[in-house]
């Protein structure tokens, strides 16, 4: 609890802000301790007891009431989303938009627009760990003068169903299995592959699920998308159809599995820490914000339905305007009261920006709000007496604070097909006798009968994922076939693997091969589709590796550098200052924190000890060593696996020649990304992926 007294005050963005540090009303201008009623504290280190050793007596409101605040801190973490970072910042408009839209915030170039953005997780829990292959929340809270928009996305421009009823079956089968209550933060088990499986329309977000699009380096190196099409709306009431961008300025960078599995051992907050510690450096995170603005002729002109959220428009039939940037420059002052109680709302709008028909927008418009209201406290007030039906209730609709019920089995999604391994699958739709909706027009809108029924222009569920792979570099298509391989290796039930692969021959029957192979079974026949599968051309703009937006320099990275007593002075310095220079953050590390003795008699002092500072939290590695400190080195186990694993996960390695034992100890060999350190400023600005296939095995 903070010693300093608390005042609302109304902030830039009219938002509240709680300022601390304000003097109280006390005639003598000092900071006292009070209660929430402003009563000052005259002893916060004792209970008021009957005498020196008698009972704790009920009157102390003192205790009471802090004990009671204590016991009420947490609130209900989110469905998903629940682990974020969050930071404030700025948006600054680059040209006005008055010609397509009137929202104010579009109105004048140069102006500067407070806000708030939250990156996060989907599938875990707050405390689960940052670097899981999973989708990012990207989500931008705008507070204008109109009031506040926010964006909501994700890092992924599609999505994974086309209709918002079936959220709740997705979140449901990817959560931790409901008899079992694991897997956490991950979607490597039978029930998430199992409804994937039977939903075709998941086909494209699976390819990028499974790329490398979901192993984000670092937050500030991924893109941020709004999905959805939405209108903007211009002075004279002409509306004109667009698509959110965030392009990060910093470049695109991910991570492969096996160094995102370690970075989870090393480091579980390594995302959230690489955050903070920017903005506190003052190497401040920046996006651009892109449109791709288009009209009504423009969507009839495609093979694909704008409205349908599986979709995305490549950036070769339609380019990204960028119309502004975002400037993350401020940490949160409390985590709780910013990054965790922050609400945001696709419904959020302010004049000038509209919504689309986009089916799975409208379901979110509604969710969101949802969510944020627990007027009784849970999701099961059903089951008070006074709500309850008095007739069997059988849904799949299950958990939440007081559940007075004891569902069984695992089967809390729909569609699934664990009856065929003989488990209970649960109630099913009954097409005659349940409610159905009387036909007929909507009063202001005359597209047509009111029904529950996909257009046929959104059958088409795998021209677009066929695309996207296609566009790939090939060591992005071969760790998308080796995650699949990993996934569905997961998958203990046989029909559920078969259904994937044949879903996969409609994409690429290449990558259904390589995935098969890597689970030992046959190439199944591709499942029946609904639509014709078109051959997309191939859109660069989607890869990371050598795509359009690849990161290609190390500024903004980390870099470690390994040395032990006895390094030489100039060599070390040297390296130190060109990844300064370069705009690098250099990170010295050694056996002990205290740090070592140079070869001329100098002190460096470590940013971080050997054993605590593996190389998978570095962008690219040194080693700068004498023969002495090598030969201790080569005997320290945490030494040999720093540069194994920096090898592994194909970064520059800069080295001594002195170093070379215990690089051939840790099994490098010699490659175009092993340097001298004269070169490792531009050695340090890549990967090198040809060395991968010869230090793992891929699909």
């Amino acid at each position: 609890m903070s010693t300093r007294a608390i005042d609302t005050t109304t902030g830039t963005g009219g938002e509240t802000h709680q300022q601390v540090g304000v003097k109280s009303d006390h005639s003598d201008g000092e900071a006292h301790l009070t209660t929430n009623q402003g009563i000052r504290v005259s002893d916060n280190q004792n209970q008021l007891k009957a005498g020196a050793r008698g009972p704790v007596l009920l009157e102390d409101f003192v205790l009471r009431e802090k004990i009671f605040h204590f016991d009420h801190e947490r609130i209900p973490e989110r469905i998903v989303h629940a682990r974020g970072s969050a930071a404030h910042g700025y948006f600054e408009l680059y040209e006005s938009l008055s010609d397509i839209s009137k929202a104010d915030i579009f109105q004048r170039a140069g102006e500067k627009t407070p806000l708030f953005t939250r990156f996060s997780t989907v599938a875990g829990g707050s405390g689960s760990v940052d670097t899981p292959r999973d989708v990012r929340g990207f989500a931008v809270k705008f507070y204008t003068k109109e009031g506040n928009w926010d964006l909501v996305g994700n890092n992924i421009p599609v999505f994974f169903i086309q209709d918002a009823i079936k959220f709740p079956d997705l979140i449901h089968s990817v959560k931790m299995e409901a008899d079992r209550g694991y897997p956490q933060a991950a979607s490597a088990h039978d029930t998430f592959w199992d409804f994937i499986s039977l939903m075709p329309e998941s086909t494209h977000m699976i390819m990028w699920a499974m790329s490398d699009r979901t192993l984000p380096r670092t937050l500030r190196t991924m893109e941020g998308f709004g999905i959805h099409t939405f209108l903007l709306v211009n002075a004279e009431g002409k509306t004109t159809f667009v698509k959110f961008h965030w392009k990060p300025k910093q470049g695109l960078a991910s991570t492969i599995w096996d160094e995102t599995v370690k970075i989870a051992g090393a480091d579980p907050d390594f995302q959230r820490r690489d955050l903070f510690e920017a903005i506190e450096r003052g190497d401040f995170p920046e996006w651009e914000l892109g449109i791709q603005a288009f009209d009504q002729e423009f969507a009839d002109s495609l093979p694909f339905d704008v409205l349908d959220s599986t979709k995305i428009i490549p950036e070769e039939m339609l380019p990204v305007r960028m119309i502004g940037r975002m400037v993350l420059d401020r940490n949160p002052d409390n985590f709780f009261a910013e990054t965790e109680q922050v609400a945001y709302c696709p419904a959020n709008i302010v004049p000038g920006i509209d919504f689309s028909n986009d089916p799975l927008l409208q379901g979110r418009l509604f969710s969101y709000l949802d969510t944020q209201l627990k007027r009784l406290g849970s999701t099961n007030f059903h089951q008070i007496p006074i709500n309850a039906p008095k007739c069997p209730v059988m849904n799949f609709q299950r958990d939440g604070h007081m559940q007075m019920q004891v569902p069984k089995g695992r089967a809390n999604y729909e569609p699934n097909s664990l009856s065929e391994a003989g488990e209970d699958g649960g109630p099913r739709e009954c097409p005659m006798t349940g409610f159905s909706t009387s036909p007929g027009r909507a009063e202001e809108d005359e597209q047509g009968d009111k029904l529950r029924i996909r257009p046929e222009s959104f059958a088409d569920h795998y021209s677009q994922a066929r695309m996207f792979f296609r566009s790939l570099d090939d060591a992005e298509q071969a760790h998308l076939a080796s995650a699949l391989v990993f996934e569905l290796s997961k998958v203990a039930l046989e029909h559920i693997r078969k259904r994937v692969l044949s879903n996969i021959v409609n994409v690429d029957a290449d990558l259904a091969a390589r995935v098969a192979n890597g689970l030992a079974m046959e190439v199944p026949e591709a499942s029946a589709t609904a639509a014709p599968i078109q051959d997309m051309d191939p859109s660069p703009a989607l890869r990371i590796i050598s795509g359009p937006r690849e990161r290609a320099t190390i500024e903004g990275g980390k870099f470690g550098v390994l040395v032990a007593d006895g390094s030489d002075a100039d060599e070390v310095n040297a390296l130190l200052s060109a990844i300064e220079d370069a705009g690098g953050s250099a990170l010295v590390i050694a056996p002990k924190i205290g740090g070592v003795t140079l070869s001329d008699g100098s002190p460096l002092k470590a940013d971080g000890q050997l054993a605590g500072s593996p190389s998978v939290l570095f962008d690219a590695v040194a080693v700068l060593v004498s023969d002495e400190g090598c030969q201790t080195l080569m005997t320290e186990s945490a030494a040999v696996q720093f540069v194994m694993d920096a090898f592994g996960h194909l970064k520059a390695i800069a080295h001594s020649d002195a170093a070379k034992p215990l690089l051939e100890k840790a099994g490098v060999k010699p490659d175009e990304g092993v340097v001298a350190p004269a070169d490792f400023a531009d050695a340090a600005t890549k990967r090198y992926w040809a060395r991968e296939p010869k230090v793992r095995m891929l699909a």
